[in-house]
């Protein structure tokens, strides 16, 4: 995010989220909130998963609730905890990301740099099931009185799991931990809905349009790929409205896929994953858990492979040469020095060096799920 935003000085106007616009095959004319109406060439929504442009387009009402939908979006039947601190573990530069599945639930674990850890416990859960609260749906934050058991009931959850998981959660604040309930699009909305509006001045883009599940971590990429995407078309046509359409054909199949997928891993640990079938112990004796032993090498061999292939074909500037290679080495050199100063840093004072950054369920990350406002392309002068 910082990156980017050193590429664009002067053009962000923070806190000035868009709640309405209408367009004509002149423009599009945008409703910030603070009650400001200005002119644009085109209006791209990229305003995350209760996105106002999306709304606009589709007739339909920000965060409306309808059962187990809500805004066009359907509860995936999982809600997530998550949490993260700096921890110095003894795997901490070999392995970056670990996934741990059992019934109806899964537990990730990931370095996100700088020596911290950010995990995300997956469950099964009736939608509304709330511990904590969510500052992505404007919540102030939990109360200490709120989270004081938070901790302890995500090890209750995990209880005789992998030994990791305890370590983790037990070093991690109370007060990092938030919730959410998850939600996506029908892929076949995705598919079949117009990304772009009528007047061809209107379009949207990442999780306004296609949010996913996190499962293979593709809700920024995919944003990304459509980001490069529209800026290609509107810069090989002349027409906007043509430059919209072509942007839309070219990702609507991808994004759907991606959804698909992502939705699959899901929906498969809640209905047709069980503790594997063996010959050492009588804890797998279900349906479940015949299938989960059978699938294990078609996961692994021909499965996994293929989706994998697929995620990272996508390399519309051709071969990068070295410059992949070049980029790790450098990275892993920084990632080592800046983690150990953190790691010294916990050991000399352990408050201040826990003390909580935001979470990818807080919105001022900039996570594609949750953007305060749309973008927009200055009219000509």
């Amino acid at each position: 995010q910082g990156i980017l935003l050193s590429k664009l000085d002067g053009l962000v106007d923070n806190a000035a989220a868009v709640v309405g616009y209408e367009s004509s095959s002149r423009g599009v004319v945008v409703e910030l909130n603070d009650g400001r109406r200005e002119e644009f060439d085109v209006l791209v929504g990229a305003d995350g998963i209760w996105s106002s442009v999306r709304a606009g387009m589709y007739g339909e009402a920000v965060k409306e609730q309808r059962g187990d939908s809500r805004q066009g979006c359907g509860y995936s039947g999982y809600t997530v905890f998550a949490g993260e601190a700096v921890m110095p573990l003894a795997d901490y530069y070999d392995v970056g990301y670990n996934v741990y599945i059992g019934p109806k639930r899964y537990f990730v674990k990931s370095d996100v740099g700088d020596g911290r850890v950010q995990w995300y416990a997956f469950c099964g859960m009736p939608r509304g099931t709330r511990f904590v609260k969510d500052t992505w749906e404007g919540d102030t934050g939990s109360t200490e009185e709120d989270r004081a058991d938070i901790v302890e009931y995500i090890l209750d959850l995990h209880q005789g799991w992998s030994p990791e998981i305890e370590e983790v959660l037990r070093n991690t604040a109370a007060d990092s931990v938030e919730q959410r309930d998850l939600y996506d699009r029908n892929p076949l909305k995705i598919l079949f809905q117009s990304w772009v509006d009528d007047n061809k001045r209107v379009c949207l883009l990442g999780d306004a349009v296609h949010p996913m599940m996190p499962n293979l971590g593709q809700g920024g990429c995919q944003a990304i790929e459509d980001a490069y995407e529209l800026a290609d078309k509107l810069a090989t046509f002349d027409d906007v409205g043509e430059a919209l359409d072509a942007y839309q054909n070219a990702r609507k199949g991808r994004a759907a896929t991606v959804t698909f997928l992502s939705r699959l891993a899901s929906d498969l640990v809640i209905n047709a994953f069980d503790t594997p079938w063996s010959l050492h112990d009588a804890k797998g004796k279900s349906w479940q858990s015949y299938l989960t032993f059978a699938w294990k090498p078609v996961l692994q061999l021909l499965i996994f492979p293929f989706q994998f292939l697929y995620l990272y074909s996508y390399h519309p500037t051709g071969p990068m040469g070295d410059l992949p290679k070049e980029l790790e080495r450098a990275w892993r050199i920084r990632h080592k020095t800046n983690s150990e100063a953190a790691f010294a840093a916990l050991r000399q004072n352990p408050t201040t060096a826990q003390q909580s950054r935001a979470s990818f369920l807080n919105a001022n990350d900039g996570d594609a799920a949750a953007p305060t406002s749309a973008a927009t392309l200055p009219a000509a002068r």
